[in-house]
Order: C-alpha cells, then sequence, then structure tokens
C-alpha cells in the first residue's frame, strides 16, 4: 500500500520520547539517548517528548509525575539533547497530540489494534480488565508522531509493530481525506544500532528496565560510584572463565551481557573484549567494568544533578520546548480539522 504513495515534500523531522515512569539506566542511554544525541547533529529537526500522557495507561501517582517528568527531561539534557537545538517538552503540554489522536482513532481499524502484540505482553490474561488507553495506545503514538509530520523515529525492536501501525493511519488518512495526496509522511523507522543491547544485570535474558522491581537490575544514569560498583559486583554470573571467541559466549546470556556492556562503555568490539579478558574469571572483569561505568557515567550523573537543583530552570526549558512544539503541531491539526470536516465559522 504504501510502495506506491507519492513522495512526501516536507522537511526531514525526528520525533521520540520515553515514559516517566522511573528513573533513566544505561540501558536507556545506549539505546537511545546515544541516537537522539547523534540525530540532533543530522540537520534535521528532533523533537523529543516526555510521553506523560502514555504514562497514565498504567496506574501511577498522579502527585509524582510532574516530577518524574522534571527528571525525565533532566536526563535527556544530561546525555547531551540540548533544549536549544532540539525541542524537548512534556507531551501533555500540547493539547495537539490528543486531538489528533481520537481522529486518528476514527482513521485505524481495531482489527489493526488487536495485532498490536505488545498490547497483549502488558495485559496479560486479564485484557479484560486493562484500560482503553492501553489499547489505543499505538494511535495515539500515531498522533505523537504524524502532529508534527516526522518523517522519522528512532525505535527498538519492541516498537517496530507500532511504527508500521503510524504508517498504515497516515496511509489511510491519506486516501480517505486527502485524494491520496501525501498530506501526511508515512514515517520511516531509525533503528539504533549504535551500542550492545543491554540487558538486567540479574537475568541476561531480560531487557535492562525501569519497570523491573529490583534497582539492582540496572545501573541508573544517576546512581554514585559506590552504588555502580556494587551493582556490578552483584551482577548474575556464570562460574566459567570468559571464552576468547565470541563463538564461547552462546548460551551464556550473562556474560554476554556483561561483554556487550563493557564493548559498549569502551568504544570497542565483542572481540576485542574477549582478546583481552579472555580465560579470566569474572573476579578479576567486573572490577575494570565498574571502573569503566563508573567513568562512562561520571559526567552524565554530575550534569543530571545540577539540572535536578534547579527544577524552575527544567520548567523553563519544558516551556520554551513546548511553545516550539505547538507552533509546529498548529498548522497541522488546523488541516486535519478542516480535512476531516470539523465545523468552523463561516464553513
Amino acid at each position: 500500500m504504501s510502495d506506491a504513495a507519492p513522495a512526501y515534500a516536507g522537511p526531514d523531522r525526528i520525533l521520540s520520547g520515553m515514559q516517566p515512569t522511573g528513573g533513566l539506566h544505561l540501558g536507556n542511554y545506549l539505546g537511545a539517548l546515544k541516537g537522539w544525541v547523534e540525530l540532533q547533529n543530522s540537520g534535521s529537526e528532533c523533537f523529543y517528548c516526555v510521553v506523560d500522557m502514555h504514562a497514565l495507561t498504567v496506574a501511577h501517582d498522579p502527585s509524582l509525575l510532574p516530577g518524574r517528568v522534571r527528571a525525565a527531561a533532566a536526563a535527556y539534557m544530561a546525555a547531551g539533547v540540548d533544549p536549544d537545538r532540539s525541542a524537548v517538552f512534556a507531551q501533555s503540554a500540547v493539547p495537539a497530540h490528543a486531538e489528533l489522536a481520537w481522529i486518528f482513532q476514527c482513521t485505524a481499524r481495531l482489527g489493526w489494534l488487536e495485532r498490536m502484540t505488545q498490547f497483549k505482553d502488558k495485559a496479560g490474561k486479564d485484557a479484560e480488565r486493562a484500560s482503553v488507553g492501553l489499547f489505543t495506545y499505538p494511535v495515539l503514538q500515531a498522533a505523537d508522531i504524524l502532529v508534527y509530520k516526522a518523517t522519522h523515529v528512532p525505535v527498538g525492536e519492541d516498537q517496530k509493530q507500532h511504527l508500521e501501525l503510524s504508517r498504515d493511519i497516515a496511509a489511510r488518512f491519506n486516501r480517505d481525506f486527502c485524494g491520496g495526496e501525501m498530506k501526511f509522511p508515512l514515517p520511516e523507522p531509525v533503528i539504533q544500532t549504535s551500542g550492545a543491547r543491554i540487558m538486567s544485570l540479574k537475568d541476561g535474558t531480560a531487557k535492562m528496565s525501569k519497570s523491573d522491581p529490583s534497582d539492582n537490575s540496572r545501573i541508573n544514569l544517576d546512581d554514585d560510584a559506590d552504588t555502580i560498583a556494587r551493582k556490578i559486583k552483584k551482577a548474575k554470573t556464570d562460574p566459567e572463565p570468559l571464552p576468547s571467541e565470541l563463538a564461547g559466549l552462546n548460551d551464556r546470556p550473562e556474560a554476554k551481557n556483561l561483554v556487550g556492556i563493557y564493548a559498549a562503555l569502551t568504544n570497542a568490539t565483542a572481540e576485542q573484549v574477549l582478546a583481552e579478558y579472555g580465560g579470566q574469571g569474572f573476579g578479576a572483569f567486573k572490577p575494570r567494568l565498574a571502573e569503566a561505568a563508573v567513568e562512562f557515567i561520571a559526567p552524565i550523573s554530575e550534569e543530571y544533578a545540577r539540572l535536578v537543583a534547579d527544577p524552575a530552570e527544567i520548567d523553563r526549558k519544558l516551556a520554551k520546548g513546548a511553545e516550539r512544539a505547538a507552533e509546529v503541531a498548529a498548522p497541522v491539526i488546523a488541516e486535519a480539522r478542516d480535512l476531516v470536516g470539523y465545523w468552523k465559522p463561516g464553513a
């Protein structure tokens, strides 16, 4: 369907965001934030939002949410996202997200959403008790992207299906309301390939996650040196020494994870790490990994601490970002309103 569509003539724009549901960690940095900073330097206009509307799809404490938005924004900026070059803002501060989401809910089809595997994973066996918002989450995600007519979206493997839905919604809207004209672009994925896939320190088969109940499963971007060293010391391993060849990491998920983390932190390959540490046990390797992690995270954690000490300054930067985002979204939502036939004076 999308292959035959006419070319989109608008500017290149990048959109991405994270939920403010917990402190950001090393996996977030290597898997997303590092790439956001690189994209910021690509010449494309970048929009990086804290998706607090999506955070409502799960149980949360309303009194904590504003502080978590500030903390997430501070982590973005501490990682190198420059609010003077990229729009950094809270999703809920730009009402056009919600307005376009309703239009897109009337464009998307129930069968499309029923095929979304993330809903099945998150709702589990109790899907009938899940919120409607959790079910329609991908439609709001499509609105997040297309309200800025974003052409490229940094995504991980677990979000590729949602991005494909955004493309389907854009194509359907273009066909139904625009005579096939490419009013909305079909956003392309930017697959983050720099850095290893960072897994839990307690389970090498599970992704490092903010939602894991154990803080020892992750290295947070605001952890101090002692905390980082303690977590790595406690990280799950096996009794065998590190192999000298990459194939030796097969069926050793925890060893593979720690080698991958060390490689990402030191800008090396896994083969280079094994060439240096092959044959050694984790008693020798873990202290070196801890040193590398502390050295890598220290500048980020120091800048993060500086930023969160001044919440008014974070609010100022978030407001500035929201103003820029709303400015770009305004003509998009106005055009969408006209295309679907909303009433307006004199129409």
